[in-house]
């Protein structure tokens, strides 16, 4: 029988939801990815970045970020270094790795991820990233 994932705390500081839904991702758990989400946020991918655009619920995100990442990166990473907090508003600062599927090649970049967390939920989150060292994985 499957375990649920545990409930959000409505207690949980913006930090600790942030981090929740970045332990979720890096373990494939989505269903404790969904409990960090809100059911209508909006997740904004920079423009430059393969992925570029918004994506609205979490079925959005799971399948036009999460799922494509998958397919064409191996061993996809966010590593959270540092959170800044300011009320609502989280700010983290961190990296991607991963190794892309079609060049073999390695790539590690630096990432600022902005969220909004509002009643326990990530309702906003806006993604910068040097897209350039991106892209350079990507280019045979």
């Amino acid at each position: 029988m499957p375990t649920q994932p545990p409930a959000p705390s409505i207690a949980e500081s913006p930090a600790d939801v942030v981090r929740r839904q970045y332990v979720a991702s890096a373990t494939g758990d989505l269903d404790l990815w969904r409990t960090a989400v809100a059911p209508d946020v909006e997740w904004i991918e920079a423009a430059g970045f393969p992925l570029a655009g918004t994506y609205r619920t979490p079925d959005g995100v799971i399948s036009g970020v999460f799922e494509q990442l998958a397919v064409a990166w191996d061993g996809w990473i966010t590593h959270d270094d540092t959170y800044l907090v300011d009320g609502e508003r989280v700010i983290v600062l961190g990296r991607y790795g991963a190794v892309n599927k079609a060049t073999g090649k390695a790539m590690s970049v630096r990432v600022a991820h902005s969220f909004i967390v509002r009643g326990g939920k990530i309702v906003r989150f806006e993604q910068i990233v040097d897209s350039a060292g991106v892209r350079a994985a990507m280019t045979a």
